[in-house]
C-alpha cells in the first residue's frame, strides 16, 4: 500500500515535482502560490531558488530546460504578466527538459489587485493548459504535464487556483524517477535562438503543434467523462467539479483537466448523450465561447454564472436546481474585521507622517498597501509590483505642484517590490530628471506574502548565507547624490526629513530601515495608559494599532493597550499630546 498522507494542493505540487524528478524549481512568492516553493526547497534532490521576479525565475527555468532538465517555475496569476515575454519565446523554441510553469489564480480576489483568467494564456501563448481539482491530481497532474511538455516540445501552463492551492485531501505518495540522461548543453541555434529568421520557421510548427495537442485532448488522462442522470450534462474543471459533485450528485459531468486546447470530439460527444448542456466555470467563459462555436447547443453558462467571484455548492445548486437554500454566514453579528499593520509595523510611523502632511502617495504592493484603508487613508494609487516609482514621476511632469504639499507626490516602496521591479524605475526618474520623493521602506523580508527571503536578506531560501544587497549604495551607484536613511519610529525625524526632501526640486530618495517585527519576533516591553491623563480623544487611535482599544465608562473614556499585543514600538506614545501613554 503507498503511503498516504493530507496535503494542500500547494504541498502536493512540490511533492509532484519531486516524484517526477524535477531538478531545478524557481519561483517569485505571491498568494496563493507561495508555498510551492516553500516545500519544494525542502527536497535536497530539487535546486530551488527564490528570484528576485518571476520574469527572471521564468528566464532561470528556461536555462534549466535548455540544458535538459525537468523543470518548475511557479507564480501567482498576475506574476504571469511579469514572466510573459520569455514565456511566449519559448512556447516558439520548446524545451529541453520539460518545463511547467504553475499560474496560481485567485477568483474573488482574495489576495490581489485584480482577477484575470489566466487559461488565456494558454490560448495566447498557444500552449497546453493543465489543471487540478483536488491535491492528489495537483501532485499526479506535476508528472504528466512534464510528460506532455517532453511529448510535444512545448511548456505547460499548469493552472490553479486559490481553493485547490490551499484545500487539503488525501495523497498517495509515490517514489522519485528521475531521467538516465543527464542535464548538457547541446547547441541547437535554429532552436534556441529566435532571430526573426529562425522565429518565421517556427511559427507554422506550432499552428501544428496545437493541432496535434487538440487531438491528444480526445482521450488523454486529464480529461474525463462521468454518466448518470442524462437530463443535464455539465461541462467544467477545477475545483468547480468538486462543487458541482456535491450540488449536483446526480448530473452527468465532463470534467476537463486539459483546459486548453478543448477535445472538441469529446465535448461533442458527450452533448449528444444528454438533453441539456450546462457549462460551469469561474471567472470568464473560456469554455462557453469555444464550445458554442463548435456548433454545441448550450443551454445555459453565463446567463447563469457571473463572471465575477468565485462558486460554490449553493450557487449551483441554486442556479441549476432551482433551490433557494443559501448559506447563512457563520459569523453573522460580528463586527468586521479589515486588515491591519501588525502592532510594531515599521510602516505605521511612516504612514502617520504622510497623513498628516497631505501629500499624494503613490503606493506599490506590499504590506504597506494597507496604509490605503481607515483610519489611516494615507495611501492613494497602487496598480502593481514596482509601479510606485514610474508612476510618482508621471505625476511630477505633469503637476507644477508650488508649495501646495496635496499636490506633491511620495513613492513608496518595500524592498522586495524594489528589488523585483522598482529599480528600473528609479533608473528612469534619475535619468529624466523626476522631482518626486521617493521611499524605500525595507524591512528586510518580503513581508506580505509570509516573510521569505529576498536578495536584501542575506540568506538564499535554503538558510545559506548569501549578499545582502545594500539599497542606500545601489540608489547612489544610479546618480542619486544624497539618499537619506530613517527611522521609522522616530515620528518627528520622519516628518522633518519629509519637509526637506519635498522642498527640493530634484529626485529625493529615503530609505527608511527597520526589520519585519512580525518575522523577526522583535519585541521591546508593552506601554501603559495613565488612565488619569487620558482624554479618550482618540488621536492615538488613529494610527490603527490592534494593541489599542477604547474603553468607555460612565466617567470617562480611555484608551487601554493590550500588552500581549504590544512589542514597544511608541508610535501611539508620540502622537499622544497628553502624554498619557509611556
Amino acid at each position: 500500500m503507498p503511503e498516504r498522507v493530507i496535503l494542500s494542493g500547494n504541498e502536493a505540487i512540490a511533492r509532484g515535482a519531486y516524484e517526477a524528478g524535477v531538478l531545478l524549481a524557481s519561483a517569485y512568492p505571491g498568494t496563493p502560490s507561495t508555498e510551492i516553493l516553500e516545500n519544494v526547497s525542502q527536497y535536497e534532490d530539487i535546486y530551488s531558488e527564490w528570484a528576485p521576479n518571476e520574469k527572471v525565475a521564468m528566464e532561470v527555468g528556461v536555462g534549466s530546460s535548455i540544458a535538459g532538465a525537468r523543470t518548475l517555475v511557479a507564480m501567482k496569476h498576475v506574476g504571469v504578466n511579469v514572466a510573459a515575454d520569455p514565456l511566449f519565446t519559448l512556447s516558439y523554441t520548446g524545451v529541453g527538459g520539460g518545463l511547467v510553469l504553475v499560474t496560481a489564480d485567485d477568483p474573488a480576489m482574495h489576495s490581489s489587485q485584480n482577477e484575470q483568467d489566466n487559461r488565456n494564456y494558454g490560448k495566447f501563448a498557444k500552449i497546453p493548459v493543465i489543471e487540478p481539482s483536488d491535491s492528489q491530481e495537483a501532485k499526479d497532474f506535476v508528472a504528466l504535464a512534464l510528460e506532455l511538455s517532453e511529448k510535444f516540445d512545448t511548456p505547460v501552463l499548469y493552472r490553479t487556483t486559490t481553493r485547490v492551492s490551499h484545500s487539503k485531501s488525501l495523497v498517495s505518495l509515490a517514489e522519485r524517477k528521475v531521467s538516465d540522461r543527464k542535464p548538457q548543453l547541446e547547441k541547437n541555434v535554429p532552436k534556441y535562438t529566435m532571430l526573426p529568421g529562425f522565429a518565421r520557421q517556427k511559427h507554422p510548427l506550432i499552428e501544428e503543434r496545437i493541432k496535434k495537442l487538440a487531438a491528444y485532448a480526445e482521450d488523454c488522462p486529464f480529461n474525463r467523462v462521468e454518466m448518470a442522470d442524462t437530463k443535464i450534462g455539465v461541462i467544467t474543471n477545477g475545483i468547480t467539479y468538486q462543487y458541482v459533485k456535491e450540488a449536483l450528485p446526480e448530473a452527468s459531468v465532463l470534467k476537463l483537466g486539459m483546459t486548453y486546447p478543448l477535445p472538441a470530439q469529446l465535448i461533442k460527444d458527450f452533448a449528444s448523450r444528454v438533453d441539456q448542456i450546462y457549462v460551469i466555470e469561474e471567472l470568464d467563459p473560456f469554455f462557453e465561447e469555444q464550445i458554442r462555436l463548435m456548433g454545441v447547443d448550450v443551454a445555459h453558462g453565463k446567463d447563469l454564472f457571473s463572471i465575477c467571484g468565485e462558486f460554490s455548492p449553493q450557487l449551483i445548486r441554486e442556479k441549476v436546481a432551482g433551490s433557494r437554500l443559501s448559506l447563512q454566514p457563520a459569523a453573522e453579528g460580528l463586527p468586521a474585521r479589515p486588515p491591519a499593520f501588525c502592532p510594531g509595523c515599521s510602516h505605521r510611523g511612516i504612514f502617520t507622517i504622510l497623513k498628516k502632511l497631505k501629500v499624494f502617495v503613490s503606493g506599490d504592493i506590499g504590506c504597506y498597501t494597507l496604509g490605503a484603508l481607515p483610519p489611516i487613508q494615507a495611501l492613494h494609487s497602487c496598480v502593481c509590483m514596482g509601479a510606485s516609482i514610474g508612476m510618482a514621476h508621471g505625476m511630477s511632469h505633469v503637476i507644477d505642484p508650488g508649495d501646495d504639499l496635496t499636490q506633491k507626490t511620495v513613492a513608496v516602496i518595500g524592498d522586495s517590490t524594489f528589488f523585483h521591479s522598482g529599480m528600473t524605475g528609479l533608473l528612469n526618474s534619475v535619468y529624466n530628471k523626476g522631482v518626486s520623493v521617493v521611499m524605500i521602506l525595507d524591512n528586510r523580508t518580503t513581508g506580505m506574502t509570509g516573510g521569505q527571503e529576498n536578495p536584501g536578506t542575506g540568506k538564499t531560501i535554503s538558510g545559506e548565507d548569501t549578499i545582502a544587497a545594500d539599497i542606500p549604495a545601489m540608489a547612489k551607484s544610479f546618480g542619486i547624490s544624497e539618499v537619506v536613511s530613517l527611522d521609522p519610529y522616530n515620528l518627528k525625524d520622519i516628518e522633518d526629513t519629509l519637509r526637506a526632501e519635498l522642498a527640493k526640486p530634484e529626485l529625493s530618495v529615503i530609505v527608511v530601515q527597520a526589520p519585519c517585527v512580525l518575522r523577526y519576533r522583535i519585541s521591546k516591553p508593552a506601554l501603559k495608559v495613565d488612565v488619569e491623563k487620558c482624554t479618550g480623544c482618540k488621536r492615538c487611535l488613529q494610527v490603527s494599532c490592534n494593541a489599542l482599544g477604547l474603553v468607555e465608562t460612565e466617567e470617562k473614556s480611555y484608551v487601554e493597550i493590550d500588552p500581549n499585543l504590544c512589542v514597544g514600538c511608541t508610535v501611539c506614545a508620540q502622537v499622544c499630546k497628553f502624554d498619557a501613554i509611556s
